[in-house]
């Protein structure tokens, strides 16, 4: 081989890390820039508005040379996707996030949830997690793909980016509308959306849970009746006073352990490399199949909510309500539960236990909105591998695991429609920050946003060529 020849090949080899290391910090600081931007965009749904936001990023991608298609499914709302052609010989790859936050209670936060404040080295704001900072990762990674076609790379699948509306009220105004009136244009082999997660744990260790399946919701309401009069004269049986009993009784109503294969496969993996040894050896004895094991294991993985959540149905209380003034005692009062069934869990059977558990029969528990169930992905093939390797590239300490989540999500959507769908977090999150999504003071550390970038990045290049 020539000096030239053997000059060629080395710079050939090196080039890629080179390019991603010039790159890193240019997409960092462009990618804080995109979220703050973005943040200050209010999105809370009700009532979205989320055209704003859809027409920045549009404005974004075209900028780029991107090709986009933008869509309005309702006044104020929007549907946005993007592509980048490869060769097709592959089915496309999606990357898809969506726009609109939940609300906030002010008065509660630190910072005002709407300016992407940047207190030291991290970033509030609603939506900075959930799911703003998927959107800018997603958005990075077309950007830096785009940028290595236009200089050459070749990529065997389309990557196709989609940003929902709607997906914090159920998604009719998002994915299930263009899965509805534009099916050919978002349909691909595979999809990766929000879901799941990558956690910081101690020691600083990491590990990245693919989602792959996730809990049904579902709305269960509670009903007590009881005498009505002034409330001048208490009355035995008050509705109210019964119905506290009744929740207070759900409260200590636990629901049977349940493994999945999802979950089974998650406890199992992650056993071996957990750094408390107690909880370590709790995971592996739920995925032991032994159902002593099982029994003991669970116990001791009560004491993490995370965990406890994916071995059982949950039964949250969220809504109460009755009355109409101070000096009236009502004739009924309810109550809403969110009851998330794991996959093949009947919400009826769910409902039956609880009315055993309240035992009266002056309060009726029914459930008054269904959920649909989603069929589980596997933990394997293209997109699987993808994210393993990707994950490695970044931390070759990292292990990907499986994961079902007790959040849903848009995925839930494609899979019932037929196409593989899987959840990623990109960002590694400690727990403290993690519990902040939905809640205040939400917040996302600069560390891992720039993680997350490159995470998907990665992700993207290795399935698409």
């Amino acid at each position: 081989m020539t000096l030239a020849r053997l000059v060629g090949v080395i710079v050939g080899a090196i080039a890629p890390a080179l390019a991603a290391a010039q790159s890193a910090p240019t997409d960092s600081a462009a990618a804080l820039g995109h979220l703050r931007t973005l943040i200050r965009m209010n999105t809370v749904n009700p009532p979205g508005n989320e055209i704003a936001v859809a027409t920045y990023l549009d404005s974004v991608l075209t900028a780029a040379g991107i090709k986009t298609w933008r869509f309005t499914p309702a006044p104020g709302r929007a549907a946005l996707v993007a592509r980048i052609t490869g060769t097709g010989a592959r089915k496309p790859i999606v990357l898809m996030g969506h726009m609109d936050v939940v609300g906030v209670h002010r008065e509660q936060w630190v910072a005002d949830p709407f300016a992407a404040e940047l207190r030291g080295d991290t970033l509030y704001g609603r939506g900075a997690i959930d799911d703003k900072g998927m959107l800018v990762a997603n958005l990075m990674a077309m950007l830096r793909l785009k940028r290595e076609g236009d200089a050459g790379a070749v990529l065997q699948r389309d990557v196709i980016f989609i940003a929902n509306s709607d997906e914090e009220a159920g998604g009719e105004f998002g994915m299930g509308w263009l899965i509805a009136n534009h099916p050919d244009l978002i349909r691909g082999e595979f999809a990766l959306n929000e879901g799941g997660r990558t956690r910081i744990i101690a020691g600083g260790r990491r590990y990245v849970a693919l989602q792959g399946a996730e809990k049904v919701s579902h709305v269960v309401t509670v009903t007590a009746r009881g005498p009505d009069g002034h409330a001048s004269i208490p009355l035995d049986g008050n509705a109210i006073v019964r119905l506290g009993r009744a929740l207070a009784a759900i409260g200590t109503h636990r629901e049977p352990t349940v493994l999945t294969p999802t979950t089974t496969r998650f406890f199992g993996d992650l056993a071996s490399s957990w750094p408390d040894r107690r909880v370590g050896r709790a995971m592996a004895d739920v995925s032991s199949g032994v159902a002593d094991r099982i029994a003991a294991g669970a116990t001791v993985l009560r004491a993490t909510p995370v965990f406890d959540a994916v071995l059982r149905n949950g039964i949250s209380p969220t809504i109460v309500g009755g009355g109409i003034r101070s000096n009236v005692i009502p004739a009924s009062a309810t109550a809403t539960l969110n009851v998330r069934t794991l996959p093949g869990e009947s919400v009826d059977a769910v409902v039956e236990r609880l009315r055993r558990t309240v035992n009266d029969s002056l309060v009726r528990i029914e459930v008054t909105s269904r959920g649909e169930e989603s069929p589980a992905m596997p933990a394997s093939g293209a997109l699987f591998d993808a994210v393993r390797s990707a994950a490695r590239a970044i931390d070759p300490a990292i292990i990907v695991v499986p994961y079902l989540s007790t959040g849903a999500t848009d995925s839930a959507r494609l899979r019932v429609w037929g196409m593989q769908a899987y959840g990623l977090l990109p960002f590694p999150l400690a727990q403290d920050d993690e519990d902040r999504m939905h809640g205040n003071n939400e917040r996302l550390p600069l560390a891992s946003l720039t993680f997350g970038v490159r995470f998907i990045y990665e992700i993207a290049a290795r399935a698409a060529r």
